[in-house]
Order: C-alpha cells, then structure tokens, then sequence
C-alpha cells in the first residue's frame, strides 16, 4: 500500500478523498485584483488548495531572440512567441504572492506553488509555503528538486514527458537531499492535450514502480479524464482554472470555469466514494432489494398429491420463495400438501 501523509487538515492518500488543486497559471491576466477574484472563486469551489507559479521572466529564460528561444510549433497556442515575452506577461509579480496566500488562507484552503529557479524556492520559503511543486519540464533540474527536498515540505512533480529513468534520478535525488512526502503527477506536456493522450493506466503502474502517492495534472477539456484517473488510484488532481476563459489568457483554453471545477471536486469525490472493495453478493443497503427477485410461486391453487406443473407453477416476482433454480426440480413431483394460490414454497416441498 503506497503510504498516505496529511498536509495540515488534509490527507493525501486513498483513505481520504481527491485533493484537487486550482492553478491560477497566468491566468490573472496581469491584475493583482483578478488574482485575488480567483482565489476567492476557487475556494468557493470547494478545492483543496490554490497553486500559482513563481518566476520572472529573466530568472526562466533569457530575453533572446535567436531561433532557440522562440516558439515554432504550429500545435502550440504560443506559436510565434518570443519565450521572454511569453514568461513577461504570464508571470504572477512576487510581491503579489504574501497577499494570494493571505486570501487562500482567510478563505480556509492552502496555498502553494511551482518554483522555477533556486531563488524562487527560497522566496517561497521565506513565505512559508506548506509544499512544493516540480512542474513537467523541470522534472531533468535535478539541481532546483534537491534545493525543494532539502526544506524538507512535501513535494509534487508532475512527470510530464519524463523517462522512467528520469523519474527515478528525480525521486532519487529528492530523496537523497531529504524529501520525503512526495506526490507524482502522470502528466500530458500538451497545452491543451487530446484525451486520447492521457495513457491513464500509466497511473497504477507508476504506484507500483514508484512507491509513491500518484496523482494527476490534466490539460484535457472538461472533467472526465480527471474523474476516470480516480478509479484508477489517482489521489491528487490539478486542473487549471479561471473565472471566463472568454476573457482570454494565456491558459485560458484549457482551464476549467467555476462551475466546472465545482463539478470536478464533486464528481471526483463521487468517484472516490464508488471505488470502494472487492464485493460480491450485494451490500447491506441492497438487502431490501432481494424481494424484488423472482422465485417459484403456484399460479393457481394445488391440491396434495398434484403433480407440479408449468400450468399449476410461475417463476415470478417477488423473490421470497423457492429460488428459481429448483424449477426442474419440482416439475413432475407431487405436492406434499395442499398449497394455496400465491403461498410460498419452501425447501419441503421439493
């Protein structure tokens, strides 16, 4: 059993339901006011916790640009982007970061967020953040995941494209500089990804390969690859989030609106809650519903020493006489006793 830990009233593991995560991305739009309106919206959603994303442009790339730095994929929502322009208008400042954690709290969920580089990670420290989270494409920057292990708070990595070798060298390194709960997110690196993409059964083979709690970052439309993951042993679900995606953004395509992430916490946990044990013969709360089984009744008045017949037997609802199965059985014996029209049978008149 992969081991569970809490993180503060939350647990995160199977014997506790979905911890779903709100990322605000850049998705603020560049308005502190807005940021906080997501905050607000999202806690009003029900999420477990609120993820921002903390980096300038300056400490994630170089303002560049040669070919190297520029977007080229016609796939990409960022097509043509020069990456320093990119990162410049996604960014959320970090003097808003004290306040959105302020807001998160004062609202009763946690607040947390992706660090890109050394110096963002002890900022985030200094903030007091309760985890940390390694995003996809960070999952090959052994260096910033040892500097996140060694403050010793919970960590979440989304593995994104990573090898099974990069997994281990990244699981590996956190652990040898002291990280111990730690969380993996199976991850499409599209933006937005095809459902199609998703590969969802890579989540049970990563919690028996990896030992670790699993997870997933989904950039897929709508809820249900998020809610499928559950069933399948996903603990933690991280989906973007905004308040219109008509009103545009640079993740706005691919993030859920209030009333959807309201579905999704609700019908993760639903899911959670059906995924249950290995049952067989029906629950305490379908007993009632055996009455509604057929089973042998006569269908007209039987003298004793009658022969049973198709003419004089019925297999009909309900279900609170001689079960089916013993239909053979009594056809051609005679009746033991007189039976009356509707009577039950019992186990002595066969």
């Amino acid at each position: 059993m992969t081991p569970s830990f809490n993180l503060g009233s939350r647990r995160i593991g199977r014997d506790a339901a979905p911890f779903v995560i709100a990322e605000m991305s850049g998705n603020h739009n560049g308005s502190k006011e807005r940021a906080l309106e997501i905050v607000r919206a999202a806690a009003e959603c029900g999420v477990d916790c609120l993820k921002f994303q903390t980096y300038t442009a300056d400490t994630i790339t170089l303002n560049s640009t040669r070919d190297d730095f520029l977007i080229n994929d016609p796939k990409s929502l960022w097509n043509g982007r020069q990456l320093h322009d990119l990162y410049d208008e996604a960014h959320t400042p970090w003097e808003w970061h004290a306040e959105l954690f302020a807001e998160a709290a004062k609202h009763g969920v946690l607040a947390f967020s992706t660090p890109f580089d050394e110096t963002a990670v002890d900022f985030l420290n200094d903030l007091g953040v309760p985890m940390f989270k390694i995003a996809s494409f960070e999952m090959t920057h052994l260096p910033l995941i040892a500097k996140v292990a060694r403050t010793g708070k919970p960590m979440i990595m989304s593995t994104g494209m990573a090898t099974v070798e990069e997994i281990e060298q990244a699981l590996a390194t956190a652990k040898s500089a002291g990280g111990k709960d730690i969380v993996l997110l199976k991850c499409t690196s599209q933006y937005p990804a095809n459902a199609a993409d998703a590969n969802l059964m890579t989540i049970p083979d990563m919690m028996d390969r990896f030992g670790v709690q699993v997870g997933l970052s989904d950039h897929t439309a709508g809820t249900g690859v998020a809610v499928a993951s559950i069933v399948l042993g996903a603990t933690v679900i991280e989906k973007h989030f905004t308040l219109d995606r008509n009103d545009g953004g640079v993740d706005s395509a691919f993030s859920l609106e209030p009333w959807e992430m309201r579905l999704l916490k609700e019908e993760t946990t639903r899911a959670w809650h059906s995924t249950g044990q290995v049952v067989y013969g029906g629950t305490e709360n379908e007993a009632s519903s055996r009455r509604f089984r057929q089973s042998i009744y006569p269908a007209r008045a039987i003298a004793e020493g009658e022969l049973f017949s198709r003419d004089n037997l019925r297999i009909c609802r309900p279900g609170l006489s001689l079960e089916p199965r013993f239909f053979d059985d009594l056809l051609g014996k005679p009746a033991r006793r007189a039976i009356e029209f509707g009577e039950r049978l019992t186990q002595s008149d066969l």
